[in-house]
């Protein structure tokens, strides 16, 4: 283990939701299909399974890239892998935000964060625990409507990040990437989607439907998220992960972060 100090931790948490037809998507999408396509015992006696599936890029945990929002930016292909690995800071929320389903999240939070913890430092993976994450899958409460279709646009109530914040931290600190543990990083009824812009204008990629965001502590967890390798993609799923090393470890982490 001295030579692979990244093989040696205390806990590793899986930080994303299975992919089945109660996956939760934007109202106006279909969702996720899983068809089976062969399961059993073959003539040659032996057993064989193979599915296809269909699904948007964005629904599910999954990840945007920064062309979603800013023609000519990055697709998911493009995206660094540097940048989809990092040491997380997990700013919890989730008082506030289980109180008012409107919540945007504030440049004081992240001040205030900081007043605890130090400073975001260059390379972090930012995680916004809403504690939405325990109402998955349950449409009503997770983003405040169970209607599909168009006319669930104005029902739509989740917490998310403000625009204010988000160009505080694009201008004041260099971060790899930003996530949260609801549907969308704009608050559920934006009708601009300007936190997604600013990001996305950035080069920046952010992760949504982020799970098990309470499993980890405020600062030592180290993150790696994997979205599938669409070329062309303005999205993916995502399989994020959060290593938690033991205290020995640490320093290695901290390292690799700004490799």
């Amino acid at each position: 283990m001295k030579n692979y100090p990244f093989l040696d931790y205390e806990h590793i948490i899986d930080l994303s939701h299975s992919y089945s037809s109660e996956t939760i998507y934007w109202p106006t999408e279909e969702g996720f299909k899983l068809s089976k396509e062969f399961g059993g015992m073959t003539d040659k006696g032996y057993y064989y399974s193979a599915n296809k599936f269909s699904s948007p890029e964005h629904g599910g945990t999954h990840i945007d890239a920064p062309i979603h929002f800013a023609k000519q930016k990055q697709t998911v292909d493009q995206i660094s892998l540097k940048k989809l690995l990092g040491a997380a800071i997990v700013i919890d929320i989730s008082e506030l935000a289980l109180q008012n389903p409107d919540y945007q999240i504030s440049v004081d939070v992240f001040t205030n964060w900081e007043s605890s913890f130090g400073k975001i430092r260059d390379g972090s993976i930012v995680l916004l625990y809403t504690g939405y994450g325990k109402f998955w899958p349950n449409r009503l409460k997770y983003i405040g409507t169970n209607k599909i279709g168009t006319e669930a646009l104005n029902e739509l109530h989740f917490p998310g990040l403000h625009p204010d914040a988000t160009k505080w931290l694009i201008e004041n600190r260099n971060i790899n990437a930003i996530g949260l543990d609801t549907q969308s990083i704009d608050y559920g009824q934006s009708k601009l989607f300007e936190t997604h812009r600013l990001l996305c204008k950035h080069n920046i990629p952010f992760f949504e439907n982020v799970a098990n965001l309470d499993q980890l502590p405020p600062i030592g967890a180290y993150v790696i998220a994997l979205p599938m390798k669409i070329e062309g993609g303005s999205g993916a799923p995502l399989r994020i992960i959060a290593i938690i090393p033991k205290k020995d470890y640490l320093s290695f982490f901290e390292i690799t972060t700004n490799i």
